[in-house]
């Protein structure tokens, strides 16, 4: 289970490291878009520090999910971005993008499950922790 959980961790990451370093090298070709789609692409464009930001969460969430030391931080701070992929192949590609993007988000959520302890000092007092730990 072990090697199962790294190989679909490692396959996560690296799509996300994908994504964020095409926001910085735009290597891949963008898809045809219908115009409600476009306006929004272009939004995003207009707020020129946005795709950059998003592009290094991507990239830096997608590292801490390789490593298994770092996997549960990854997972918190690839969060948002796997939530925002989620909503907006919802919204723009219902039928096309949101099987991916909800493969990806059901990972996210796995292995912040699967990491639940390690969160818990963030969210309880430490009477809290020394009676869990």
């Amino acid at each position: 289970m072990k090697v199962v959980k790294f190989i679909i961790c490692l396959l996560f990451g690296l799509m996300f490291i994908n994504a964020g370093l095409n926001k910085f090298l735009n290597y891949l070709p963008m898809p045809k878009m219908d115009d409600a789609h476009l306006k929004v692409m272009e939004a995003f464009m207009r707020v020129s520090w946005l795709m950059p930001l998003v592009g290094a969460i991507e990239v830096i969430g997608g590292l801490l999910f390789i490593i298994p030391k770092y996997r549960a931080l990854g997972a918190l701070v690839i969060l948002p971005v796997a939530t925002g992929v989620l909503v907006h192949n919802i919204t723009y590609e219902p039928i096309t993008g949101i099987l991916t993007a909800l493969v990806l988000f059901v990972i996210n959520l796995w292995i912040i499950a699967d990491n639940w302890k390690k969160y818990l000092p963030m969210v309880s007092s430490d009477q809290n922790n020394k009676e869990l730990g």
